[in-house]
């Protein structure tokens, strides 16, 4: 069975994590410090595709993750309401946290306009995403009526992103609701649609995967997994090719080609983590723990927090559009390390303040 730790997570989800965080530092760095005379190479425009992976990829296992967790806590018990209440609360949180970031960005950035506190980043799209997932776990009355809610859920969401986003009635809605909806220039780097289809996708995913009681049978859905990713990529890649349904759809934005080629792609990735991560417990010799991915995986959104203003703020400002593209990877490699070692002193602080009351009341203890 993959290598779980001791809070009994399974590994390769936190692997998948970490390379999520990395494919994110990726991206940023080299659309924040590459020069302009390399932006139109071939080598820039496939290290931006690279590094796009990484927010569906969150997307993805945030969704995941909320199918597993779930199914854990209905098997030990807790009634569906409190399980869907626990979920939604989660999503709040997550969405409350996107604004202090924002605000944090403003503080910290000085010049910005206050508007842009209420730029849609990729933490207001999953929070009311989780939430909906949430509501639609609840609504299925077994694991096969969950998992065809959720894929139902991220096909239409797929299918209508083309016609949200040209639907007239987008307009009437009220302004800030409408950054949500459709793009709207700087204020929007991400919308609702597709993104959110992400978390339903891999809420699926997850259904199937909470129901898995041995490691064969997860082995088994893992495979599955692969089959149907591929399965993806080669339909869209097919339809792709094909002419549009739509009056107005772009491959690279609004396609459910891309979405459904960008879904298999995540399905397939994990599957192989998973099969790294099984052959990695049958073969310890082979040491393939990879620690390092796996913390960067459980920080990810510490890591997300702290980065995006060293990398676009002035910490960075002498690199900033300066950098050959072979420059900013190698700039790339020094900030990863840069993150690591802020995780690794991030958690001494943590496991020192945890460890604190427990010091005071030693004394106290062996008096008695």
């Amino acid at each position: 069975m993959p290598q779980e730790s001791s809070r009994g997570r399974r590994v390769y989800v936190d692997w998948a994590r970490g390379l999520a965080v990395l494919l994110m530092i990726e991206w940023h760095t080299v659309d924040a410090w590459t020069r302009a005379a390399d932006r139109h190479s071939a080598a820039f425009g496939r290290a931006l595709v690279l590094g796009g992976f990484a927010a569906p990829l969150f997307l993805w296992l945030a969704g995941l993750g909320v199918a597993l967790s779930a199914g854990r806590r209905a098997r030990n018990g807790e009634p569906p309401g409190v399980v869907v209440q626990t979920i939604c609360r989660r999503g709040l949180e997550i969405f409350i946290l996107a604004f202090l970031f924002r605000v944090q960005a403003f503080i910290v950035s000085p010049g910005s306009h206050p508007v842009t506190i209420f730029r849609v980043d990729i933490l207001n799209v999953m929070g009311p995403a989780i939430v909906a997932a949430g509501l639609v776990w609840a609504a299925g009355a077994g694991a096969s009526a969950r998992v065809a809610l959720f894929a139902a859920a991220a096909a239409a969401v797929a299918l209508l992103t083309p016609i949200v986003r040209t639907a007239a009635i987008v307009n009437m809605l009220p302004l800030w609701f409408q950054w949500y909806m459709k793009p709207a220039g700087d204020l929007t780097t991400f919308t609702l649609f597709p993104w959110a289809g992400f978390v339903f996708a891999g809420a699926a995913c997850g259904v199937i995967l909470a129901g898995t009681g041995t490691p064969r049978v997860e082995r088994r859905v893992q495979v599955a997994f692969a089959l149907v990713g591929l399965g993806l990529i080669a339909m869209g890649q097919y339809m792709s090719k094909r002419p549009s349904i739509y009056e107005v759809s772009e491959f690279w934005t609004s396609s459910p080609t891309w979405f459904a080629i960008r879904v298999g792609v995540l399905m397939t990735a994990v599957a192989v983590l998973y099969a790294t991560a099984d052959a990695a417990a049958h073969w310890a010799h082979w040491h393939l723990e990879w620690r390092p991915l796996a913390r960067f995986g459980r920080s990810s959104l510490f890591v997300y927090w702290i980065h995006v203003e060293l990398v676009y703020g002035y910490a960075t400002w002498p690199v900033h559009g300066r950098l050959p593209l072979w420059g900013t990877l190698i700039a790339y490699g020094a900030f990863c390390l840069l993150m690591y070692r802020a995780v690794i002193f991030r958690d001494r602080v943590v496991e020192n303040w945890r460890a604190r009351p427990r010091a005071r009341s030693a004394p106290r203890t062996a008096t008695a």
